[in-house]
């Protein structure tokens, strides 16, 4: 029996989002990131690549907490394959694979290698397409849950 509909909070998914999108527009502006000097540089990438982490975070959870709360779902213990997989059937995403990605994304920027993170610029310049795919992504998913948050 499917419980009673909870209304999440989106608030962290938007300000996450918003500036996730924010710095990723100006890391991208190339004429601004011309202007600034490595050190900056360095900076406002290692910057986006935390904001990516957080942002998928906090979109995985709130999944998670919209499949127990409206959809009356068992997620506690599920792989997150399953997890996507379940937000998928629900319709919160379109695509498992595209979050499966950006899930490699988030933990090859995030676990540490060799003893240090890996914010390097190679990495950060390979991560840029796929952050742009994520955060349309991720705004089709705020946008799901806004319109079915009941």
């Amino acid at each position: 029996m499917k419980p009673p509909s909870t209304k999440l909070d989106l608030t962290s998914l938007e300000k996450a989002l918003t500036s996730l999108s924010q710095l990723y527009q100006r890391v991208s502006d190339e004429t601004f990131m011309s202007k600034q000097d490595q050190v900056i540089r360095f900076g406002l990438q290692a910057g986006l690549i935390q904001n990516l982490e957080f942002t998928y975070e906090v979109c995985w959870k709130m999944m998670k907490r919209w499949l127990e709360t409206n959809a009356g779902e068992n997620v506690e213990g599920v792989t997150r394959r399953e997890l996507f997989r379940m937000a998928a059937e629900n319709r919160l995403i379109d695509n498992v694979d595209a979050w499966m990605t950006f899930r490699e994304l988030r933990n090859q920027t995030s676990h540490p290698q060799r003893g240090c993170y890996r914010y390097d610029s190679k990495l950060a310049e390979d991560a840029q397409t796929l952050i742009a795919d994520f955060i349309h992504a991720a705004e089709r998913l705020l946008n799901y849950l806004k319109a079915h948050n009941d």
